[in-house]
């Protein structure tokens, strides 16, 4: 039963009954309305700015994935690298090293990307700063690994020239000299016969009887035969290529030709006393990038380990030269 409200009217004196105005319960209903609507808005507001909408929560937790995932990705990677700079490092310690080639520098590799900073930054980074971190990263690592490949590309040429290079290195004696008596004086110092004095003596002296055959330590080709008279007498220049060059002095007689080709232990020539010579040998040096070396270190492919020392010391032995 609908509740009917009275109110005293001071002009009658009587009391009448309250009637609302259609213009004033209409105006009740949109402020009611308006009001519902201004705190819902606030309500929704301190929601979505305190405890987030569904969509921001899926948002977040996506982001926490993605941030998880570059973790993982980024330990990942600094294996790789762990690894490919292993790989560096062996290529230009003993790859190189065992073919006597010029390590590669680390710019040529690019230099490494900042690794130890990468994870702190991961905090303040959006979605699109992650992938291009992690293609740098990738792109970075794409490009040492086409110069490793280089590298190794390389390195297969140099195993294939090791063979040459092998054959080009002197590793024989140059005389025949199976007991090992033939050693006269050895590189190094010594007395020069002819002034009596103390100078520089830049290879072997091998003594042995007038025509002894004398031959070739490595594979080359013959850059000098004659005599210049600068005291080597009729003397032999093999050019083996690798930078070696040896060279053999006093012969009798020459039988190599400029311009031909020799092997190891073809005959050059023969055992003389021509030049600034004192007797019958075979000046003998090793020449290595235009460094005239110990050719003592050279004979590898003809003695045993025990004929080696026994040698050594030979050489050693502080005499006179024969030139």
């Amino acid at each position: 039963m609908k509740k009917i409200k009275y109110y005293y009217n001071t002009h009658t004196l009587r009391y009448e009954k309250l009637e609302t105005p259609l213009r004033v319960k209409l105006l009740r209903v949109f402020g009611f309305i308006a009001a519902a609507l201004v705190t819902a808005a606030i309500i929704s507001l301190l929601a979505f700015r305190f405890i987030g909408s569904p969509n921001e929560k899926l948002l977040r937790a996506e982001n926490e994935r993605m941030k998880d995932r570059y973790r993982a990705l980024t330990q990942e990677t600094k294996k790789i690298e762990q690894q490919m700079k292993e790989l560096e490092d062996r290529d230009n310690e003993v790859y190189r090293s065992i073919f006597e080639a010029t390590p590669i520098p680390d710019s040529a590799r690019l230099k490494d990307i900042e690794k130890e900073q990468q994870i702190a930054r991961v905090e303040g980074m959006e979605q699109n700063d992650l992938v291009n971190s992690i293609v740098t990263s990738l792109n970075n690592m794409q490009s040492r690994i086409n110069a490793q490949k280089a590298s190794y590309k390389d390195l297969g040429v140099m195993v294939k020239d090791k063979e040459k290079l092998l054959a080009a290195t002197p590793a024989i004696q140059p005389v025949s000299n199976a007991d090992l008596k033939r050693i006269a004086s050895g590189f190094g110092y010594r007395i020069d016969p002819v002034y009596k004095t103390v100078k520089l003596h830049p290879g072997l002296d091998f003594a042995a009887p007038a025509g002894t055959p004398i031959y070739a330590t490595a594979n080359g080709t013959v850059e000098f035969a004659g005599n210049r008279g600068d005291g080597y007498g009729n003397n032999v220049i093999i050019n083996h290529g690798y930078g070696y060059k040896t060279l053999f002095g006093h012969m009798f007689r020459i039988k190599a030709r400029i311009g031909e080709r020799v092997n190891r232990g073809e005959v050059i020539g023969w055992v003389g006393s021509t030049g600034k010579s004192t007797g019958p040998h075979c000046h003998y040096e090793v020449i290595k990038n235009g460094n005239k070396i110990d050719p003592i270190y050279f004979f590898y492919n003809d003695l045993t380990p025990e004929q080696f020392d026994r040698l050594l010391k030979l050489a050693a032995a502080s005499n006179q030269s024969f030139d």
